[in-house]
């Protein structure tokens, strides 16, 4: 079990419990959303998991076999080296290529024997479709291609966990398909996403397992979203997702 909550409370830094008694488990290779609306959890709850924020009230808080109830301040480098995380707005380093930025993590977490380097960089860039791009600066990507460089970050250090922040919130919805793909391919091999998202029709389109976060409470309703009936002969998204939202109060 790479996360296991039991009976967590989320706070947010200002003492806000905003989740209570979650329940929470996650294993190699699953793909897990979450989703609700804004404020009510999710990016907070993510947080707790890289150790952003505290994790201090819980009958269990496991992540990547470290206990987040009891783990000092100097073991979170070695928690987040395990994992991968992606935001919604990228992150680049502005100033340095995409080889630069990639380059940058690689020695910040150990990496020192710069063959290696270069072939990890490479492997990752051909794995997210970027290799013709490693000399780019960011401003010359476009949001995909940006995130495309994000996610290949994540993986550098061949995480078993990556946790997703809203990655497609900037992008059109054919590169968010692209995008969405790209995650399912890498859980497939084995690495665990967990992706909140506010994307109910890539959902619809990609399904996989869902927590939904509402009125201080987290639970799985994979069976409820799938069963429902509500993207049938509708094309406007907007449409889609008022409609849902009336039927699952999200």
């Amino acid at each position: 079990m790479l996360i296991s909550y039991k009976n967590a409370n989320i706070y947010q830094r200002h003492g806000i419990c905003v989740l209570k008694n979650v329940n929470f488990q996650v294993d190699e290779g699953q793909f897990i959303y979450l989703i609700g609306r804004v404020g009510s959890g999710k990016t907070t709850l993510m947080r707790t998991l890289y150790c952003e924020l505290e994790m201090d009230e819980a009958d269990e808080a496991m992540v990547l076999g470290h206990n987040l109830l009891t783990i000092r301040q100097k073991e979170i480098p070695a928690l987040r080296r395990e994992m991968g995380v992606v935001f919604q707005d990228f992150q680049l380093l502005a100033d340095r290529t995409v080889y630069k930025n990639l380059e940058f993590v690689l020695k910040a977490t150990g990496w020192k024997k710069k063959d290696g380097i270069s072939e990890r960089i490479t492997e990752v860039l051909e794995a997210v479709d970027m290799a013709d791009k490693s000399d780019r600066m960011p401003f010359e990507l476009s949001g995909g291609e940006q995130q495309r460089v994000a996610i290949a970050r994540a993986i550098l250090n061949k995480p078993k966990l990556i946790l997703a922040d809203e990655p497609t919130g900037n992008l059109d919805p054919e590169t968010s398909d692209t995008i969405i793909k790209l995650l399912f391919d890498i859980a497939a091999k084995g690495t665990a996403v967990v992706m909140s998202t506010h994307n109910l029709p890539m959902i619809k389109e990609n399904p996989s397992i869902i927590y939904r976060c509402q009125d201080e409470r987290m639970e799985e309703i994979t069976s409820d979203f799938n069963n429902l009936v509500m993207f049938d002969d509708t094309p406007d998204t907007d449409e889609i997702t008022v409609r849902y939202s009336q039927r699952m109060e999200i």
